[in-house]
């Protein structure tokens, strides 16, 4: 017992400050961190294509929203897994019967070609999904 009543006065001596206090340090590093992993996650999965360019836009990026990539060699994506398009079309209708409503992005590489587009539209018409939407970047 005396030696913690002896610590606790050694504390209160006016002598130099011999530490320094990180505790609103550790406090601010982790509201940053924690601001960096909220807007990490808020974007939309996929893999990095090359996007072509329109001159208007519609944006459908909502949280449930599945996007579809279709890379330059042709290999098509759900969300950032590949997928063939069998594998796709099971995929999208368990997500149909789970949510009929959900919405589709497509991002198309520009140097994919055309027919590669046109199968993975022909089976969203074939899911009846009604919310389909075409990804293209801004004009320059």
């Amino acid at each position: 017992m005396a030696t913690i009543r002896g610590s606790m006065e050694d504390d209160d001596t006016d002598g130099p400050v011999d530490g320094i206090n990180v505790t609103p340090l550790v406090d601010v590093l982790m509201v940053v961190l924690v601001m960096f992993i909220l807007t990490a996650t808020a974007q939309i999965a996929g893999i990095q294509v090359n996007l072509p360019k329109a001159s208007s836009s519609v944006s459908l990026s909502k949280v449930k929203t599945k996007a579809i990539s279709i890379n330059n060699g042709g290999q098509v994506f759900l969300d950032a897994y590949p997928v063939t398009l069998p594998e796709l079309e099971d995929r999208l209708r368990t997500e149909k019967a789970l949510n009929p409503d959900f919405p589709v992005i497509v991002r198309g590489d520009a140097g994919v070609q055309y027919q590669k587009v046109v199968e993975v539209l022909d089976l969203l018409r074939r899911l009846d999904l009604s919310q389909v939407g075409l990804v293209t970047g801004k004009p320059r």
